[in-house]
């Protein structure tokens, strides 16, 4: 998955969050309330491969 993909896929997630949490605030209950936490670990793990790929392109700018 490309980083172009990835952060596309992050906005979408996140949107879905957002309007899951908006939901439970107004006191709606979800179809899946197990989703809200689904959603955070992926948004989690695409956050994470980004961050290691940063990590990854500064190590190979500089040696320490």
């Amino acid at each position: 998955m490309s980083r172009e993909e990835r952060e596309n896929k992050l906005r979408e997630l996140k949107a879905e969050l957002l309007k899951l949490r908006a939901a439970f605030a107004l006191g709606s209950i979800p179809e899946n309330p197990a989703r809200m936490k689904v959603l955070r670990k992926s948004i989690a793990r695409i956050l994470t491969i980004n961050r290691e790929e940063e990590l990854k392109k500064e190590n190979r700018g500089g040696k320490r």
